[in-house]
């Protein structure tokens, strides 16, 4: 095991140094200014994605398809992953992490909006998509699309299982005190019941947890803050030069180089919102609308509610409880270190974080069990999703009991392999990309429907 652990290691020093993330920042900004600053229809995104688009083709309605994506994304990332590269990459990792989201936006709507172009409808009505057929139908790199699905079906046991399973098992075994036995075995069980009913019944029930989840949380942060208040401003300039200048060990946090700050924020910042990833992408196959730009604007916002909100607010409250209290840094990471900065909420602040955890790595595991049978099933066809399936609720048991930093150096190595075929994707059908936001959105053609391409299989 320790063999295996300093492999992952080695690996993932080559796969997040300095070409992978100038290769994933760099399409965010490509990207961006392609689309035209994309970022700046949000608030039309917002508005989509509260609409039920009924003339639209697909399994699941808008609002399902974004909260199934939302709940994938909004998961331990959001609160163990930012205290992960605050505790590794000092205060400017968070500035990383919020740059990566607000230039992601532009990535996730290209995700999308590939994804519905070349997705495909097959015999019994299902509907199917994601990089693996962008790459198939519209560069033909089916080689590319296999490698694609390989690491989807790996990665999602880390990502989207082992790495949520862990968290709140550590979590409720602080809090309560209960063997992390016991919350494997009850997480186990509530997973099969919701996974059987497949993606229409994971987005029924991403729908009603994922708003309350969100909220719970984000008041939760506000509480916090309303606490911090003094020391708000200092922690923004402390956090916006420590991203940009070598942070000396001492005020509470350990010294960080900007490589440290930019390599942390900008992982964990991957690994928060998957903008880059091609996961939520899976999902926005699955949604009910007219074209591809109407969903592509509905999954940008995504990104934004994930890092460009929540994951800012915890990193706020993690930077200004540590500015607040120096000495909590010490010997404490991950969890344990958000659990810190939320207990001083009297009495029932670890219950607020470790609930709205709980709900955040459920979901999670809901959302992404679905991207991993969709990789199977473009894999193996429809035989290869049950055995999946069982395999995956087995992990979470498992996932409650391993050592946390072998599984955070997994998901991070299996996360980068991942995002390569995706990203190769996305460049290379930039042109496609924007004559598609030209036709609907720059044309106001975004009342147009298109016909969705059938497969049989």
């Amino acid at each position: 095991m320790q063999a295996f652990h300093d492999f992952i290691g080695f690996l993932n020093g080559y796969l997040w140094g300095p070409p992978m993330l100038v290769l994933l920042f760099g399409t965010h900004l490509f990207l961006t200014f392609r689309l035209r600053f994309i970022q700046r229809y949000i608030g039309l995104g917002i508005k989509l994605s509260v609409r039920k688009d009924r003339q639209g083709s697909g399994d699941v309605s808008q609002f399902g398809a974004l909260t199934t994506a939302l709940a994938a994304t909004i998961g331990t990332g959001n609160i163990v992953g930012v205290a992960t590269a605050v505790s590794l990459g000092g205060p400017g990792a968070v500035l990383w992490m919020w740059l990566t989201g607000v230039f992601g936006i532009a990535t996730k709507y290209s995700e999308a909006l590939l994804s519905v172009k070349y997705r495909v409808r097959t015999s019994d009505g299902t509907m199917l998509g994601g990089p693996m057929y962008a790459l198939e139908n519209g560069l033909k790199m089916k080689w590319l699309a296999v490698l694609f699905c390989i690491f989807t079906s790996i990665a999602a046991f880390g990502i989207g299982n082992t790495v949520q399973a862990n968290s709140i098992s550590t979590m409720v075994n602080e809090t309560f005190k209960i063997s992390p036995y016991i919350t494997g075995a009850v997480m186990t069980v509530l997973t099969a019941i919701v996974i059987l009913g497949g993606i229409k019944s994971i987005a029924r029930v991403c729908e009603r947890l994922v708003p309350f989840m969100a909220i719970f949380y984000t008041l939760g942060c506000l509480i916090i803050l309303a606490m911090n208040a003094s020391f708000i401003f200092p922690a923004v300039a402390l956090i916006v030069k420590s991203a940009f200048s070598p942070q000396a060990a001492g005020g509470g946090f350990i010294g960080a180089t900007v490589m440290m700050a930019a390599r942390y924020g900008i992982a964990r910042g991957l690994f928060s919102n998957e903008s880059g990833l091609g996961s939520a992408p899976i999902v926005a196959a699955a949604a009910q609308t007219k074209n591809p730009v109407r969903q592509a604007l509905v999954s940008s916002t995504g990104t934004f509610w994930d890092t460009v909100v929540v994951c800012a607010m915890t990193g706020m409250v993690l930077v200004t409880t540590i500015m607040k209290n120096p000495e909590m840094l010490n010997g404490l990471q991950g969890a344990a270190l958000t659990k810190t900065a939320f207990a001083q909420i009297p009495v029932v602040g670890p219950i607020v974080l470790t609930v709205g955890l709980l709900t955040f790595v459920f979901s999670t595991i809901l959302g992404w069990s679905y991207y991993g049978e969709r990789a199977i099933e473009y894999l193996f066809g429809k035989v290869g999703i049950l055995p999946y399936r069982v395999l995956w609720v087995v992990a979470v048991f498992i996932g409650s009991t391993v050592s946390l930093q072998l599984v955070w150096d997994f998901a991070d190595a299996m996360n980068a392999m991942m995002a390569i075929p995706n990203l190769v994707a996305l460049l290379l059908l930039s042109g496609v990309i924007v004559a598609e936001t030209r036709e609907y959105l720059w044309n106001d053609n975004l009342d147009k429907s298109v016909p969705v391409k059938e497969k049989q299989l």
